[in-house]
């Protein structure tokens, strides 16, 4: 088994008694690069993120079936702080700093979970070195040091929420639906910094509805269709599927030989012309 690779097989989860969140999912994601997992909304991106992070029993959810490894070790039904100090580290969908915090004191929070908290000064200096290392990634957020998390705009929260958990030290991230709520420039700016994060050796697992960023990203995919793996492969492959262009990719079906003939008078059987897909507003 490759040395910090994350290996899921025949993951089963269910939420409550009865409702089956997943199933049967397989996927790995090598000790470097980028995977992303597409879906739309109810798919089961979240869930399996969730799974991995050991966040599911928050969520009243449980895995019920299969396995989760990463680095050699079994991951499933362990304590969050546990597989954080592995280095498995969730961005959650939706930001969630702390409000009332500076953004100092968030990035001092994402440091509380690093090996040796309490050793003293040696922890002193690599939670400054990790804090100078974000600084660089997001100079805004250097420059906002002192204000409180809950002003910032959303896309700075996105970065804070990030450098939040860059200071664990992950060498896994997982990352949930960044691209959610952001202005397409904003946008461009955390894909940046994702590639950014890969290029330094820390793989990424990405969730997103936002396919167009996503498979840019990444180098595997994965579409998640009610909770099964629907699609698997490189992401330049899944790009040029029909499915993925028609589903997530925003571009219509090639109109049928017949449709002409068919289409109801004052109808333009002609396909749609084709549109990104997107997933943000402003």
């Amino acid at each position: 088994m490759e040395p910090g690779a994350l290996f899921v097989q025949g993951l089963e989860v269910v939420y409550g008694r009865s409702v089956r969140a997943l199933r049967g999912i397989s996927l790995d994601v090598p000790a470097n690069g980028v995977v992303a997992v597409l879906g739309a909304n109810g798919a089961g991106k979240s869930t399996l993120l969730r799974a991995v992070s050991g966040t599911l029993s928050l969520h009243r959810g449980a895995i019920t079936a299969g396995s989760i490894e990463y680095g050699g070790e079994r991951l499933g039904g362990r304590d969050p702080a546990v597989i954080v100090r592995a280095g498995v580290v969730q961005v959650p969908e939706g930001r969630r700093v702390f409000a009332n915090l500076s953004v100092d004191e968030n990035l001092q929070a994402g440091a509380l979970s690093m090996r040796g908290l309490r050793r003293g000064k040696r922890v002193s200096t690599a939670t400054r070195t990790s804090r100078d290392r974000v600084f660089d990634l997001f100079p805004v957020l250097a420059e906002r040091r002192e204000q409180r998390a809950g002003l910032l705009s959303g896309g700075e929260q996105q970065m804070l929420a990030i450098g939040r958990a860059l200071m664990a030290s992950p060498r896994l991230l997982l990352l949930d639906e960044p691209s959610l709520g952001l202005a397409p420039r904003m946008v461009g700016r955390i894909a940046g910094v994702v590639r950014e994060i890969a290029a330094q050796g820390v793989a990424v697992l990405l969730v997103e509805q936002n396919a167009t960023v996503a498979l840019d990203l990444a180098d595997k995919a994965y579409v998640l269709d009610v909770g099964e793996v629907r699609l698997a492969g490189s992401s330049a492959d899944l790009a040029r599927t029909d499915e993925v262009r028609r589903l997530y990719l925003g571009e219509a079906e090639a109109a049928r030989p017949d449709a002409a003939a068919g289409a109801p008078p004052g109808r333009d059987p002609r396909p749609a012309p084709r549109k990104p897909l997107r997933r943000w507003e402003g």
